[in-house]
């Protein structure tokens, strides 16, 4: 883990101690602050209560003089624009922080790196997770953290030299102020979590954060898919100059036939951002090309499950938004399309594009009968309510050179406790049909 001398005698109150909660309260106590760590669920409490650390005490911030503290560290999942901890902190000066802001703070005693933060409404994963490819691929030394469900402070720290890829969403860069990333990219921007801002201007302003920590002589780097992520270009052009502002051309970028796992446009993009930050970082053509062709990408974000009678399964189950399966039905021309679960809203209007590409829908969850009605009059549609029966059905309609994709353009909530306990249902689902229906000779390639 990373420990520094930054917090040591220093107060810190962590609320929320999922992931990122508890890695923040091992680097704390590690370092020697003392804390107040507090989670409404009693198994997270136990964790730490586990510690047995003289510098620990189990306590809610909010029943506590929070007065004289230096932080209140705040799990990117805490609704911080309507939880009451945002006025108590406010109402004694003290900041309200997350771990990416703690790791900004320990940077000066960390050896000498650079930090790659990455952001945007869909794509964000799979870009952080092809830069860390690239740059390990090249044999720099690289750490790959934040949003990607990997606590940045718990990872060990890089020999001089290295390379800290950030995954951060806006809920992280609401609680960042001082990271001061040596190469910031946005690769899109789209309404989501609206809920949580004061409209889409909120979001984008969240989004556009990231660039104003930076100095006038840092990078950044966008996509060029979108309006709304030009304008935020535009603007921190005319803040520092053309010089250190990179808006991507996909076009430019060729071979992506050679590239299994970063197939159809919105891959070209999130590529063509991953090579304009490995230059940046001096990667040259001869290291980054062949590491497209190597990379395996994200479980659950386009995963190629395998191949059985010539029918390609896709799991991308972490499209949990209609804008997020977009892309996912444009990199294929005939998809047996698995779709559904707690949605998000009442339309499906960001696919609708690339409905050409869906040879038959599948409707499971909440969202089935709505999502069904919209569809019908498009394509054909069964409605299979469970994802066991979707994956049969569309596993018996499909023909070979199709694809059987999980793409629910919802949230898992209804069925499953989170997008990864649904992808990997799909993965299983689809591995046990396969057994079934051919127990002799029948197999998933890989």
């Amino acid at each position: 883990m990373i420990v520094s001398g930054a917090f040591t005698g220093k107060r810190y109150a962590v609320l929320g101690l999922a992931r990122s909660g508890l890695s923040t309260v091992e680097t704390l106590l590690a370092s020697g602050a003392h804390v107040s760590a507090w989670d409404n669920r009693e198994e997270a409490r136990m964790l730490v209560e586990a510690k047995e650390h003289p510098l620990a005490q189990l306590a809610d911030p909010l029943t506590i003089d929070l007065s004289g503290y230096d932080g209140v560290v705040v799990s990117p999942g805490v609704p911080i624009n309507r939880h009451p901890i945002a006025d108590a902190a406010r109402a004694v000066g003290v900041p309200l922080i997350g771990d990416i802001e703690l790791f900004a703070q320990a940077r000066p005693s960390l050896p000498p790196h650079r930090v790659v933060a990455i952001t945007g409404t869909n794509g964000k994963s799979t870009t952080t997770a092809l830069v860390h490819h690239l740059c390990k691929t090249a044999a720099i030394p690289v750490r790959m953290g934040g949003n990607i469900g990997l606590p940045v402070l718990g990872q060990e720290p890089l020999r001089a030299g290295g390379v800290y890829v950030l995954e951060l969403s806006s809920y992280q860069i609401d609680l960042t102020h001082s990271l001061c990333a040596d190469i910031a990219a946005l690769i899109n921007l789209s309404p989501d979590h609206l809920d949580r801002y004061n409209g889409f201007a909120g979001y984008m302003a969240s989004k556009a954060r990231l660039f104003g920590m930076q100095r006038a002589t840092q990078h950044a780097v966008f996509g060029c898919g979108d309006a709304h992520t030009l304008n935020v270009a535009r603007d921190c052009a005319a803040e520092r100059g053309s010089e250190f502002v990179h808006i991507v051309d996909p076009s430019t970028l060729s071979g992506q036939s050679a590239w299994p796992s970063l197939q159809g446009p919105h891959n070209l993009q999130n590529a063509a951002i991953a090579v304009q930050i490995a230059e940046l970082l001096g990667l040259g053509e001869t290291q980054w090309r062949p590491a497209l062709a190597s990379f395996k990408g994200l479980s659950h974000r386009m995963e190629l499950v395998g191949t059985h009678g010539g029918v390609l399964f896709v799991n991308d189950s972490k499209a949990t938004n209609p804008a997020s399966t977009a892309p996912a039905l444009a990199a294929y021309p005939r998809i047996h399309w698995i779709v559904g679960g707690l949605p998000k809203g009442d339309d499906l209007d960001e696919c609708l594009p690339y409905i050409g590409h869906v040879a038959a829908a599948y409707t499971i969850g909440e969202a089935g009968p709505r999502f069904a009605q919209l569809l019908e009059p498009l394509v054909p549609v069964s409605r299979s309510e469970m994802l066991c029966d979707a994956v049969r059905q569309a596993m018996s309609a499909a023909r070979p050179g199709e694809v059987v994709m999980l793409s629910p353009a919802c949230a898992s909530f209804d069925q499953f406790r989170d997008f990864e306990a649904r992808g990997d249902a799909f993965r299983d689902i689809v591995a046990a049909l396969v057994a079934e229906n051919a127990p002799h000779s029948g197999s998933i390639d890989g």
